[in-house]
């Protein structure tokens, strides 16, 4: 018979943590290292039970793939204290891919399960759930040393290698270890319950008396206490405002319930923004119970699931009954009967007085926000912003948004939307915050490891000082110590990532894993000189993440294409390879710009342009190496020698730092707009590739834009003009795509894709106001421009185009017929004019010469195939009319038909000075048709008359 095993008593510690938990509303964390964890998991959650007073919230059991639990049948689970917790704890499972759904629940006890499959995002997501008093359980199996813990291979790492980079190491997991060891409300233990020596400091527990926090008013707590009892007598605020927990909340409930009173309530937006905890949700749900009081018949509510508006709607039925509404009688709550979203209610039907609805719409459903009074949506940023300003219209609109948290930090609110409506006009903006947390007491100590562990919380100081672009140097970042927890990286780290976060409108914790831990990643950071007897840690103005790609053999790209799998990492090289099915490309070694951020402060200064020009210096091996080793200096006594000392470790200049290869490439992927792409395409970029469908976030297309480098040792099936080859495919793409995939691409992003000059001069774009065109002739005697071959009268005989044809576009130039009887020739004109085929006559001279306007037109009318009407809604056109864009048509069909008929032969003295372009005043009055009850122009009837 096997000895009985002896149970020791739980650590005191363990208990008395969990006791200042409680009593203070704090958080604790315990790292649980043991191979029977659901036992002690149990046993924790039997003393949580034990300690506090009143019922537990439902405890969150996150987990990679199998779950350690047995969940089912009763006695499943061989431990009866197991069967216990698992009957009564009231457990919501979730996988960890499936954790964005517990945003907006509430949670006494998180469970992490799986160690190794934890990520930055993971953590954003589950530990903000849980309140303040609660427990996170972090478990690992048993190790015969903590030390395995700071080289444990995660997950997440397999998706970092590339077939270049195979080792990978696990910086984030030492520099989160770090931090724990730091954080006062953090204990490790053991499988028996007692405390696991963590650091060289002994954790101690301080029991917090009684005394302490039995009675005790904070500041805000009395500002609320005051705030309640001065609207005692208001009828709609005075029993809202009760519901409130912080005086922040009462204040902006306040704010929302008179902006809903307001007479001009209907061209007001509204925004929220907070950390997470702090009551968005909440607050929203009493606002809507008033503008429910106030008579609101249609008011919508989205959000990226309906089960992240739960505590949304559990406040509105809080606040309608506040306002002596009574369920069943009143009003009625309506729950989703689609298995996927768990029952989560849907909708709140009222019809007290008349009949009013309170109800969630997808965000994917726009056209019905036209129909609401109301409009409140929660978690903007986590909504694709193209679908949130296609939210907005003639009604109020409420907005709330997390601005530190796994949403994307709630960036793009404040960078791109909130920015807009600042300056839209008839749009009164109203913008309130929230500080004060809710879930958790202020000075929660697990918040604060957690902000500053994913650097949730980083802002950027200020300062006047600006250096000339010419003057800053390009420094490569020491990884091994920026991640190395120290105090003084710290500060630099959150520097950057402020930057970041500042600089770009969709960032997420995770991306600070692959900074720490993607072997083929570097950093780069563009500051004022730095000198070794600096003794302060430089200012960033740009900071720059790249990545290195290619070296992939090209059977390995035929396999991982033929199978329909793209390996993680090298993403130019397979999208390349992919799209011009050439896996020889990926025998190329590049560089990839994942991002390049500057100091929003010290945009359109030329700090980016700046260290965009060194970085390509550096990998062009135009900068020279110097192997000298110069010695750091010693740090004196001064306070900043710590800063002083890790500068010099931390910063490593470009002469100093050795390029083992010289790349091929350098390239960037990127979602395109005009602003960005005329960055790039400015420093000598030439876009090859643009995705198809648009980016689900940012609603905008992927495009992949390239530069060769200095090294041109290629494989022979590429050639030495392998870019040129692959841009003129990318230009002949786009242009057959415009009428679909790419129709509604604002004009003047179309236009540039057109009209880019990058590889050499562009016979469509006028040099210095006019177009300078060099021929030459094909062995077969056709005229070619740029290597394309002009049209011919064969040639358009050959594709359909006959006398009849040529026939209506005269008599259009002619005004004899109307627009809508030559319209289906625009497309044609607009395909030719585009390919470059009109750019020389048969005498060699500039053949068909349109302006930016009349191009703009050819191009939204010929190519995208819209509208006349839809154009007037293009805000590249300066707002122009139906009529003018009918006059710029005709322009340009005159100079078609100028062209053909020089190349058919038919063009007559007198039709040639009819088609001539019109240029100012000079033009013929039969080419200004003047609007229906308007004069024409005096000045051109008397040059008509001169002419005569």
């Amino acid at each position: 018979m096997p000895p009985k095993q002896v149970r020791k008593q739980v650590d005191q510690r363990i208990i008395d943590l969990i006791r200042n938990g409680l009593r203070l509303k704090h958080r604790t964390i315990f790292m649980l290292i043991s191979d029977d964890t659901a036992q002690q998991v149990a046993n924790i959650y039997a003393l949580l039970k034990r300690e506090k007073s009143g019922g537990l919230q439902p405890v969150l059991w996150a987990y990679k793939e199998e779950l350690i639990l047995k969940k089912g049948r009763k006695s499943a689970n061989k431990d009866e204290n197991v069967e216990n917790f698992v009957q009564q704890a009231n457990l919501r499972y979730s996988y960890y891919s499936d954790t964005h759904k517990v945003l907006g629940n509430t949670f006494s006890m998180c469970v992490i399960q799986d160690f190794e499959g934890i990520t930055p995002n993971l953590l954003a997501r589950t530990i903000e759930t849980v309140e303040g008093g609660g427990v996170i359980l972090l478990l690992i199996r048993r190790l015969t040393e903590l030390k395995q813990l700071y080289t444990l291979t995660m997950d997440v790492h397999n998706r970092y290698r590339t077939a270049k980079h195979k080792y990978v190491k696990p910086r984030f997991n030492e520099r989160l270890l770090l931090s724990l060891a730091k954080c006062p409300t953090f204990l490790a233990i053991d499988d028996q319950l007692q405390v696991v020596p963590f650091s060289n400091i002994t954790a101690e527990v301080e029991l917090v008396e009684i005394s302490r926090v039995d009675g005790f008013k904070t500041e805000a707590e009395k500002q609320l206490r005051g705030l309640v009892e001065g609207l005692t007598g208001n009828a709609i605020a005075g029993p809202l405002v009760k519901l409130a927990k912080t005086c922040d909340q009462a204040t902006v409930i306040t704010d929302l319930i008179t902006t809903i009173l307001s007479e001009d309530a209907a061209k007001c937006v509204s925004t929220v923004t907070a950390a997470r905890g702090r009551g968005k949700s909440a607050a929203l749900g009493i606002a809507v119970a008033s503008a429910v009081f106030q008579g609101y018949s249609n008011i919508f509510v989205t959000s990226p699931a309906p089960e992240n508006i739960k505590t949304f709607f559990e406040f509105v039925v809080k606040g309608l009954e506040a306002l002596e509404y009574t369920n069943k009688d009143h009003f009625e709550v309506v729950q989703s009967t689609n298995p996927a979203y768990h029952k989560a209610v849907v909708r709140i039907n009222v019809f007290k007085d008349h009949r009013q609805t309170v109800q969630f719409v997808s965000a994917e459903d726009s056209t019905l926000f036209n129909q609401a009074e109301l409009l409140v949506i929660d978690e903007a940023a986590a909504i694709p912003l193209p679908l949130v300003t296609k939210m907005f219209g003639n009604h109020l609109t409420i907005m709330a948004s997390t601005v530190n948290g796994y949403e994307g930090t709630g960036r793009s609110l404040s960078l791109k939307l909130v920015k807009t409506l600042r300056t839209r006009p008839g749009t009164t903006l109203q913008e309130l915050q929230l500080q004060e947390p809710i879930r958790y007491a202020p000075g929660d100590s697990v918040e604060s490891w957690l902000n500053t562990l994913l650097c949730l919380d980083s802002t950027l100081s200020s300062g006047l000082e600006c250096p000339a672009p010419c003057t800053c140097n390009l420094y490569q970042v020491n990884r091994d110590t920026l991640f190395s927890f120290n105090p003084t990286a710290e500060k630099f780290l959150q520097q950057m990532v402020s930057l970041y976060v500042a600089s770009h409108y969709k960032n997420q914790p995770n991306d600070l894993q692959l900074m720490s831990d993607a072997p083929a990643h570097h950093l780069f950071v563009l500051c004022a000189p730095v000198s070794t007897e600096d003794k302060k840690l430089p200012r960033i103005f740009a900071a720059v993440q790249v990545c290195e790609e290619g070296e992939v053999s090209s059977t390995e790209v035929s396999d991982s294409l033929n199978r329909g799998k793209r390996p993680s990492g090298d993403l130019i090289p397979y999208t390349v390879a992919q799209a011009f099915q050439e896996p020889s490309f990926g025998q190329l070694s590049g560089i990839r710009v994942v991002r390049i951020a500057v100091d929003p402060d010290f945009q359109r200064h030329g700090y980016g342009t700046r260290a965009l020009q060194l970085l390509m210096q550096h990998y062009n091996g135009d900068i020279v190496y110097d192997d000298d080793d110069e010695e750091l200096q010693e740090p004196d006594a001064d306070p900043d020698a710590q800063e002083q000392r890790v500068s010099q470790h931390l910063l490593t200049p470009l002469n100093k730092v050795k390029l083992l290869q010289q790349p091929h490439w350098i390239g960037t992927s990127f979602g395109v707009t005009q602003a960005l792409f005329q960055f790039w395409n400015r420093n000598g970029f030439c876009p090859i590739y643009l995705r198809h469908a648009k980016n689900d976030l940012t609603g905008e297309h992927t495009i992949v834009m390239v530069k060769s480098l200095h090294n041109n040792a290629v494989p022979p099936t590429l050639g030495e003009n392998w870019l040129k080859t692959f841009h003129d495919d990318f230009t002949n793409r786009v242009l057959n795509l415009f009428g679909s995939v790419f129709r509604d691409m604002p004009v003047d992003l179309a236009l540039s894709l057109m009209c880019e000059a990058t590889l050499g001069a562009n016979p469509l774009v006028p040099v210095r106001g006019e177009k300078k065109i060099t021929t030459e002739r094909s062995e077969d005697g056709e005229l070619l421009v740029d290597g394309v071959p002009q049209l011919t009268k064969k040639f358009l005989q050959m594709r359909g185009f006959g006398a009849n044809d040529l026939k209506r576009l005269s008599a259009f130039a002619r005004q004899v017929i109307e627009l809508p009887i030559v319209m289906d020739l625009v497309p044609v004109f607009a395909k030719y004019y585009f390919a470059k085929h009109l750019v020389a006559d048969l005498d060699g001279k500039v053949g068909v010469s349109l302006d930016v306007t009349e191009t703009c037109v050819l191009l939204c009318t010929g190519l995208q195939q819209r509208t006349l009407a839809e154009l007037e809604k293009e805000e590249a056109l300066g707002g122009l009319t139906t009529g003018q864009f009918q006059q710029l048509l005709l322009q340009s069909l005159r100079k078609f038909n100028t062209y053909l008929g020089k190349l058919f032969g038919t063009a007559t003295k007198k039709t040639t000075q009819e088609q001539e372009p019109a240029v100012g005043d000079k033009r013929p009055r039969e080419v200004e048709k003047p609007e229906a009850g308007t004069k024409p122009p005096t000045k051109k009837v008397v040059i008509k008359k001169k002419k005569k």
